[in-house]
């Protein structure tokens, strides 16, 4: 312990305290012009959460403002754990959530962009609450580490170790030499897309309120809606469901590409590897999956596609079947229709969906697609090694050769993900969850999905949960949304040693 710079530490989780209890007083607005008892309840957890930050912040002097590998990985998760049990205040001193396990469940759901909820009676929460529950997903979207990166200079602290351990993906594509730089772009961007999406939906029909939540909650790739049906609340209006589509696939792409194509360098975007098998990938399979809807649906199952429809069954079935890929894929977790009442084969599908994700240096969790490429690459090479063992061919992603170090660190990744999932669906088929519900809840919670299958399918949720089983989904929510390594190597034994 000697080794680490605490001081740096408690003084940086000050800083991301205060600037959460800022973020909490954004939905005091929302509770004021709705006259709501709720708004007291988030006025006092902004002054608490911020209160905490100050006395953090100014009674931890660092006598060395460098940050280490080892203060980055312990900045970035006890960050997150900040940001969860002060997250939970607006819901346990508004009374709206009363116990501590489901705020605590609903919070780090958000942070972490999960978008799995205990609220049965979404429409029934005062709307500061829901403002906050959305803001809790747009604020974990990007993650506020990288926010505050980009003001460390203001503090003359060093950032760089924090970004590597934040950014999503297996590497961290910089837009600008300068970190802090790379930071406020990819944050101009998060909001640039968020205000279009709110126009885009207060444009087709949407409140303004049910609006500026939804888009909060599509860019940060989260799910949280306002309404108890999801996005299938507005079935009858399929241009709200169209933009939201496109708005799930850009949030669900390498901001980095993003970035290019807002440049006008449409050619980085085109030529990426990823972005061709992520698109492809899901044109393909929402068109199978529709295929199977228009003439393959289970007539034991009854169908969760509306009646009539407004464009015809068809479009229909398309536009559900891809609503509902996109929101898997890139784990965000909205539901227009319930896909485990289409049949069984698409059941299957969306399942193995789960194991995914969207691309790296997204706001999507899941394994990601950059993964899914080296690994099966990879895995040709070797039958192509069988046949000549003596020839070096290295794995190429994107014309560049891809190094060993890094081959074998998504090969370690994604075993160690699997056997999480699997040891994950023991535990929670052991607190009490049926086999298929267990294999779901473990999936989505590990994944940052959402809806899942069993009872936690896309129309229920996760209240029915016994207080254990939500305290472990949410720490698998926590280890999926930092990438496994973050947060694991924090229960490591050479982790603590001194150096």
């Amino acid at each position: 312990m000697e080794n680490l710079n605490l001081k740096i530490i408690y003084r940086f989780l000050g800083i991301t305290a205060v600037l959460n209890g800022l973020f909490m007083w954004m939905a005091v607005p929302f509770s004021l012009y709705y006259k709501e008892k709720a708004v007291l309840g988030i006025l006092n957890a902004g002054i608490i959460t911020i209160a905490i930050g100050l006395l953090l912040y100014f009674f931890n002097k660092p006598i060395s403002k460098n940050i280490q590998k080892k203060e980055g990985y312990l900045i970035v998760t006890l960050g997150w754990l900040t940001l969860s049990f002060t997250g939970m205040l607006p819901y346990l001193l508004s009374g709206t959530i009363p116990s501590v396990a489901d705020a605590f469940f609903e919070t780090i759901s958000g942070y972490s962009t999960t978008g799995s909820s205990i609220l049965t009676d979404i429409e029934s929460m005062p709307k500061g609450i829901l403002f906050w529950r959305s803001a809790t997903h747009w604020i974990g979207g990007m993650g506020i580490i990288v926010l505050t990166i980009a003001i460390l200079p203001l503090l003359g602290i060093g950032g760089m170790q924090l970004f590597m351990a934040e950014a999503p993906g297996p590497s961290a594509d910089k837009l600008h030499p300068r970190i802090t730089d790379t930071a406020k772009r990819l944050w101009l961007i998060y909001v640039l897309l968020t205000f279009v999406e709110f126009l885009l939906l207060k444009i087709a029909g949407m409140t303004w309120f049910d609006a500026i939540n939804h888009a909060m909650a599509t860019v940060s790739t989260g799910g949280f809606s306002t309404k108890n049906a999801s996005i299938a609340h507005w079935n009858h209006m399929p241009w709200v469901q169209y933009i939201i589509i496109f708005f799930m696939f850009v949030a669900g792409t390498n901001f980095v590409l993003t970035y290019y194509a807002l440049k006008g360098k449409l050619s980085k975007v085109i030529n990426s590897e990823e972005f061709k098998y992520y698109f492809f990938s899901i044109v393909g399979i929402s068109l199978l999956i529709a295929f199977t809807i228009i003439f393959f649906q289970d007539p034991s199952l009854k169908t969760s596609i509306e009646h009539p429809m407004i464009f015809g069954k068809t479009e229909s079935a398309l536009r559900h079947s891809l609503f509902s890929v996109i929101s898997v894929v890139t784990t965000t977790g909205f539901v227009s229709a319930d896909f485990t009442m289409w049949n069984f084969f698409a059941t299957a599908i969306f399942f193995a969906l789960f194991f995914v994700g969207g691309s790296a240096g997204s706001t999507s969790g899941g394994v990601k697609v950059v993964r899914h490429i080296v690994m099966l690459k990879n895995s040709f090479l070797e039958f192509k090694k069988s046949l000549h063992p003596n020839a070096i061919i290295p794995v190429r992603y994107d014309g560049k050769a891809v190094s060993q170090a890094i081959v074998f660190n998504i090969l370690s990744f994604f075993i160690l993900y699997m056997l999480i999932f699997i040891v994950g669906t023991v535990v929670l088929a052991l607190l009490g969850l049926d086999i298929k519900s267990a294999l779901g809840a473990c999936a989505s919670s590990l994944g940052n999905i959402g809806p899942a299958i069993g009872s936690v399918s896309p129309v229920d949720n996760f209240a029915h949960l016994s207080i254990g089983a939500k305290w472990f989904c949410s720490f698998l929510m926590l280890i999926g949304r930092l990438e496994l390594f973050t947060v694991l190597i924090l229960l490591t034994p050479f982790f603590w040693r001194k150096n």
